[in-house]
């Protein structure tokens, strides 16, 4: 459904250091920056983080989240444990089971370095 997320960041040096750790845990060779931006790539999409253009500074969504998928987890712990070595802060409930609607999951959830929330997910079977 989606070719792209694009989020904004007021230090791309710093969201660099983060998101590498953050997304290597998940298989996703670092980031290539290209002058105010920087993109993730994968076979099944692209991940940016960006300097606004306005130049005004960066926000986070109140309300929006965006989420990873990880293959375990595993992978969902180790996503959730270097992305708060890497500066990002632990949010909501400790990683774990989350039963709803959709069944099982296993989620961590984090918030970036500029407040994007941002969660790993694992659907249990």
């Amino acid at each position: 459904m989606f070719s792209h997320i694009m989020i904004g960041t007021n230090d791309l040096d710093k969201a660099k250091v983060f998101y590498d750790k953050l997304l290597g845990t998940l298989g996703v060779n670092p980031s290539f920056v290209d002058g105010h931006r920087m993109f993730y790539l994968t076979p099944t999409g692209v991940f940016a983080v960006s300097k606004p253009i306005n130049g005004e500074p960066a926000t986070a969504p109140n309300g929006g989240t965006i989420g990873f998928a990880a293959a375990s987890k595993e992978q969902a712990d180790a996503w959730h444990a270097a992305g708060v070595a890497a500066g990002g802060t632990s949010i909501e409930d400790p990683p774990g089971v989350r039963e709803g609607s959709v069944g099982k999951l296993y989620l961590a959830y984090l918030r970036d370095l500029d407040g994007n929330k941002l969660c790993a997910m694992h659907r249990m079977t």
